[in-house]
């Protein structure tokens, strides 16, 4: 179930949108000319919800994904996705450590602040649900493992 929404004061509420313009400045400084895109970015932010940007290539769109996470001094991996590409290259793997005789996980590009998931149609379909169960379900399986 989802937690209640907490209430904000005045004072908060006037706080988190001077906060938030200065959040659209710092953008608009770096994607010029996409106001709209900005705003729609972090509406989608805002409400905890992932946003698909569609365009030609030179539009900015990794720009604008590298100048948010800047903002808030967010890490940004990116995935380009490809036919080949195996739902271990999105979540991550096991290995097995021989040195210390212990299995080591590595987490994979989902985990991360913001990540940039290019052509995603290309992947098949099993890396497709990989990375649309972290995004749904905030939550990645690995090795029958799931976890937050």
């Amino acid at each position: 179930m989802n937690s209640p929404v907490p209430t904000l004061s005045a004072d908060q509420l006037q706080q988190a949108a001077q906060r938030l313009g200065a959040l659209r400045g710092e953008m608009a400084k770096a994607v010029i000319g996409q106001q709209a895109v900005i705003e729609e970015v972090l509406i989608a932010l805002l409400a905890d919800a992932h946003v698909l940007i569609e365009g030609v290539p030179g539009l900015g769109k990794t720009l604008l994904v590298k100048a948010l996470a800047r903002t808030f001094a967010g890490e940004t991996r990116r995935i380009q996705f490809t036919p080949d590409l195996m739902p271990s290259d999105v979540v991550g793997h096991t290995l097995f450590d021989a040195a210390t005789a212990h299995f080591v996980t590595r987490q994979g590009p989902v985990f991360t602040h913001l990540l940039l998931a290019d052509e995603i149609n290309r992947a098949p379909a099993k890396t497709q649900s990989a990375l649309l169960e972290a995004m749904q379900e905030k939550q990645v399986t690995l090795e029958g493992n799931t976890s937050p």
